[in-house]
């Protein structure tokens, strides 16, 4: 069974058809990607599977429970962690304490609790910490674990962001451009991560990328959208092929 399924998504912002009756299955255990040009409804496809709006019509299923416009916060909980095209990080605040913020799924303890200090909140304060440290040696964010977020080299903090979202510990990870801005070397080590995180952490991937390399070396499935409609779906190379992407990306006379 899928672990995350959309059926016949759709989004309309006024007079605009964002996303055209949109399905997507992305199988436990896989890395799924999806491309397209600016504009082809990419972003709106991952905005409204994590909850940053409710479709205009379809459904939304995670795990065999229907999450169609549920909160974020809510889908968070679920299981579903996400990152961003632009970088959302507390500048202000330090590696450590920006990673501590996806430990939020797991919070137990109330507010009654944490004002008494109970033992509770002691043991969940530690074991957050040890589950956040976990992710900083694997993300090898040692060095910076003390350092404000603020005048952090772009890529350090492609990998502080990442690392939040792990901390979350999904059953789901949505990644917006995850290579955007990385050098050659860098995309090269966000690729062994992704397939480590499936192999080995037990992870799913829905990923948003546009460098075709990456996508290809890592990706299981790959749907290719336009203009708001699923255009391709099927294998990198098979998607690369295809007439219809060939015509989007490169005109009819190319393809």
């Amino acid at each position: 069974m899928s672990l995350l399924r959309t059926e016949r998504i759709s989004k309309s912002f006024g007079g605009v058809h964002a996303l055209k009756s949109i399905d997507l299955s992305v199988e436990r255990g896989h890395i799924h990607a999806i491309i397209g040009t600016n504009g082809a409804g990419k972003t709106t496809l991952i905005n409204a599977i994590s909850g940053f709006f409710a479709p205009s019509s379809g459904r939304v299923t995670f795990d065999g429970r229907d999450i169609t416009g549920l909160a974020p916060d809510r889908v968070a909980r679920a299981g579903i962690a996400r990152t961003f095209q632009n970088i959302e990080l507390f500048e202000h605040a330090t590696v450590l304490e920006n990673l501590l913020l996806g430990r939020y799924r797991h919070r137990r303890v109330n507010l009654v609790q944490e004002m008494l200090f109970l033992p509770a909140v002691r043991r969940e304060a530690l074991a957050d910490r040890a589950a956040v440290e976990e992710v900083i040696d694997y993300l090898e964010l040692g060095q910076w674990r003390d350092h404000v977020v603020a005048g952090l080299a772009y890529g350090v903090r492609k990998q502080i962001e990442l690392g939040r979202a792990l901390a979350l510990q999904p059953d789901l990870l949505i990644l917006d451009e995850p290579a955007s801005g990385l050098t050659p070397e860098e995309t090269g080590e966000l690729a062994y991560l992704l397939t480590d995180m499936v192999r080995h952490r037990n992870m799913t991937i829905l990923m948003i990328e546009h460098d075709m390399g990456l996508v290809g070396g890592v990706a299981d499935r790959v749907l290719a959208m336009n203009t708001g409609a699923a255009i391709a779906e099927g294998t990198a190379a098979e998607v690369q092929s295809h007439p219809d992407v060939l015509d989007c990306y490169l005109g009819t006379q190319a393809a």
